[in-house]
């Protein structure tokens, strides 16, 4: 739960935006509760509930109602359709998410799901960077069967959240490991987006699971960049391998190729110099590594990440479209989200092109890079940690 931790601590330091504008909105349009109308049940629910009623004390009707629930907590991530008589049992009994965290509270500000609400719902989630198709989709699935109900903010939040961790699960997967050596892994991304931190933290960790690793200093024509990463490098305790400053980048990696097969490395990391996706010179740059790697390999390069800033937002939507098209990105890297509240972003890269997201940054140290937890990203997203 290190990384869940993190997220608490970091992602969304106001104990979350999207949460907090949930809150916002159920309070906005909340219905004050009718005395009568909540001991008064309608007269068809009276009628096919009146004979356990009057046999059954209320605390025991509760309590099956729990355990089933309890249950279900386990299954895998889904969107929650409630069953046939929920909606008679709504004025009686908190929400179905509600009861699973032993949370009900019948003082609870709750509001009419309508379309209003739905809209207001959507607004939210684009202004997160979720995007207009995805927000749509969201917001759809959780209206389904349940128009016209009562909700609190806690139930849409966790509602939500089931929704986001539902999306993401296909995509949360780690970097495969291949038995090719070396197995060569092309990193790549725009200015700024932390490919050499990603590079070093990455290392690590294959370094602490047994692999050999070594780092080539792709970037040639930054000599900040080389020491950067020599840097990162030391930390890693992960030999760097370098060129003279100017030197052609794929000549590089095509000497880096032919020295790890030499010294029999697991993996060659291959860091390159970062590019804005609208710059066509550098992106043909690009191309041409991956070009001269597969004259050595032509499987290679056996992974391709692309580095991405959560901050950046929808921008990372068209560096992911660029990059797939020059160097056949084959999985994401999301960093800095401990810098922004938009992490929808990342909702929204996953539902449009499914590529596995193999782990995300949440600080600069070397062992703040987590492999991607779909529930627990959605759960801090939402703004459920710590039972808020």
């Amino acid at each position: 739960m290190a990384l869940f931790s993190k997220l608490k601590e970091r992602l969304l330091k106001s104990s979350s935006r999207l949460g907090k504008e949930v809150d916002a909105i159920v309070e906005e349009g909340a219905v004050t509760p009718d005395p009568a109308a909540e001991t008064t049940p309608d007269p068809a629910p009276v009628e096919k509930t009146q004979p356990s009623a009057e046999t059954t004390p209320a605390p025991a009707d509760a309590g099956p109602a729990d355990t089933p629930a309890a249950g279900a907590s386990t299954a895998a991530p889904a969107p929650i359709v409630p069953p046939a008589p929920a909606p008679q049992a709504e004025a009686s009994r908190p929400g179905l998410l509600g009861r699973l965290m032993g949370r009900g509270k019948a003082s609870e500000p709750r509001r009419v799901l309508d379309d209003d609400m739905l809209e207001s719902l959507e607004e939210m989630l684009i202004a997160s960077d979720m995007g207009v198709d995805t927000a749509l989709r969201v917001t759809a699935n959780i209206a389904e069967g349940r128009m016209g109900r009562r909700v609190s903010g806690r139930e849409i939040r966790e509602l939500l959240a089931q929704e986001i961790a539902r999306v993401m699960e296909p995509v949360a997967r780690p970097m495969p490991l291949y038995p090719s050596k070396p197995q060569v892994v092309l990193v790549v991304g725009v200015n700024g987006s932390g490919k050499t931190t990603t590079i070093g933290k990455l290392a690590s960790q294959f370094r602490a699971a047994g692999k050999t690793v070594v780092i080539a200093a792709g970037d040639t024509f930054r000599a900040a960049a080389v020491e950067q990463l020599q840097v990162w490098g030391d930390r890693a305790g992960v030999p760097v391998l370098t060129a003279p400053e100017g030197s052609d980048p794929a000549s590089l990696a095509f000497d880096a190729m032919t020295k790890a097969e030499a010294d029999g490395a697991d993996l060659l990391m291959i860091d390159t110099a970062g590019r804005l996706q609208n710059r066509a010179d550098l992106m043909e740059e690009l191309a041409k590594i991956v070009r001269v790697i597969r004259k050595k390999d032509p499987e290679a390069p056996h992974n391709t990440l692309l580095v991405l800033d959560a901050t950046t937002g929808q921008n990372a939507l068209s560096q992911v479209e660029t990059f797939r098209q020059l160097a056949d990105v084959s999985g994401l890297v999301m960093t800095k989200l401990d810098g922004t509240a938009k992490g929808g972003v990342l909702v929204a890269l996953a539902d449009k092109f499914g590529l596995p997201i193999h782990a995300i940054g949440v600080g600069e140290q070397i062992d703040d890079l987590s492999p991607f937890d779909p529930e627990e990203f959605a759960a801090a997203l939402t703004g459920l940690e710590d039972g808020v």
